[in-house]
């Protein structure tokens, strides 16, 4: 099972961002007190439990580490939604979406959507 990193610094954040160079990178934005955020980490959960394929994996409590979700937003380019899964590669988003749109399905859906070319 793919293990997840739980994004607490800047520096944590730029290490991961560096692993998609080779990688893809997940990183899913949880609200702890938000229960479609909940909804949205159980889905999650569930995808990387039945993920097979090499992907790196963070999360960010945007609680405990507003200062990182907020600069995710601004290093990818994308507006800061809670919950909200990015997938990232080479340092570049190819897929986020937030709330009830993150399923197993559309996780998959995204990780499977990689060319050849972008995984190189």
């Amino acid at each position: 099972m793919t293990s997840i990193q739980t994004l607490t610094t800047s520096a944590e954040f730029e290490q991961a961002l560096q692993t998609s160079e080779t990688i893809p990178l997940l990183v899913f934005k949880h609200s702890v007190t938000c229960p479609i955020s909940s909804r949205a980490h159980e889905r999650f959960c569930a995808f990387i439990q039945q993920n097979t394929a090499p992907l790196n994996v963070a999360m960010v409590v945007v609680q405990e580490a507003r200062s990182v979700s907020d600069e995710i937003a601004t290093r990818l380019g994308i507006e800061h939604e809670s919950p909200q899964a990015i997938f990232v590669l080479g340092g570049t988003v190819f897929w986020h979406d937030s709330h009830s749109r993150i399923t197993v399905d559309s996780l998959e859906n995204a990780l499977q959507s990689i060319t050849p070319e972008q995984a190189l």
